[in-house]
């Protein structure tokens, strides 16, 4: 379950990280101090609030698997669902489709639940 966390931090990293190679033009801005304000394209924008929505799910997740390694519950299936739908909801959300995105983001929720239901049955 550690390289579960692991690869769910790197996901952080790179959702984080993703929208920089599309603003190349920008680099001594990311290079400064950052005062003002450059112009993000749609989909870098898109890529940085996908980002911002991991981070407010990513404590949660982190908690339960750390909690399952603690406790010694096997919480390596769900928590690789959930990976492989926060992947899905990234370039989901990065291209611009927003119904599935929507589903899939949903579907992670419940995973989560789900997560924090066999931990409490394992009490």
């Amino acid at each position: 379950m550690i390289e579960i966390i692991l690869c769910a931090l790197a996901l952080l990293i790179v959702q984080v990280m993703a929208h920089y190679p599309m603003n190349l033009q920008h680099v001594q801005f990311f290079l400064s101090n950052r005062h003002g304000e450059i112009e993000y394209s749609e989909t870098s924008l898109r890529i940085q609030r996908a980002a911002a929505n991991l981070k407010e799910t990513l404590p949660v997740f982190l908690t339960l698997m750390i909690l399952g390694v603690i406790q010694g519950v096997d919480l390596t299936s769900l928590g690789i669902y959930w990976l492989v739908l926060r992947i899905a909801f990234f370039i989901l959300y990065s291209i611009g489709i927003e119904k599935v995105r929507s589903v899939v983001w949903i579907l992670a929720l419940l995973v989560l639940a789900v997560m924090a239901n066999t931990l409490l049955s394992a009490l």
